[in-house]
This record gives C-alpha cells, sequence and structure tokens, in this order.
C-alpha cells in the first residue's frame, strides 16, 4: 500500500466525522506528560511512531506502541501521555 499524502490523509480523517484535520510533526523523542483535550481527538500516524499510555486508569502503566497507519482514538477527558518515537512522528489529528 502506497503512503497517503497529508492531504489524502486529512480527507480521509474529516471522513471519519471529524471536522477539523491537520497535519502535525513531533521531534523524535519529544515527550507530552500527562493531558486530556475536551472532545474526542484522532490520530493517523503517516510516519514514525508514538507510545501512548493512560494514567491513572491504568495502574499497570500499561504502554501501548502504535506506527504507520495506525489510528488511535483518544476520548474526551481521558487523561494520557505520549512519547514520540526516535524518527518523530507525523500525523493528522481529526478534533
Amino acid at each position: 500500500m502506497a503512503p497517503k499524502s497529508p492531504e489524502g490523509a486529512e480527507a480521509e480523517v474529516r471522513a471519519w466525522g471529524f471536522s477539523h484535520a491537520f497535519t502535525w510533526t513531533d521531534r523524535p523523542d519529544a515527550y507530552y506528560p500527562p493531558h486530556s483535550h475536551a472532545g474526542l481527538t484522532t490520530h493517523l500516524i503517516l510516519s514514525g511512531g508514538l507510545t501512548i499510555a493512560y494514567p491513572p486508569d491504568d495502574t499497570n502503566k500499561t504502554r501501548t506502541t502504535y506506527g504507520v497507519g495506525d489510528r488511535i482514538d483518544v476520548a474526551a477527558g481521558r487523561v494520557h501521555e505520549v512519547w514520540i518515537g526516535g524518527e518523530g512522528c507525523t500525523y493528522v489529528i481529526g478534533e
């Protein structure tokens, strides 16, 4: 399967029902401490990867790693933290 262009991926995310979709790139090894968003968000990975955990809900601190083509939905108000992989990560965010 050919990689998606940012424009094509943004259109796909909008087709999922997200009215606002944009492409974002994080530097290698970036970290987002625990935080939440007011509404449902989705992330469609175009390059690189990220790891996400859901404290304090997950007392075992389970981390899940995602790569190219993966979709990650985070419910409104759900606390999560994110580690960006060593290659950085480019993804489309839908809100």
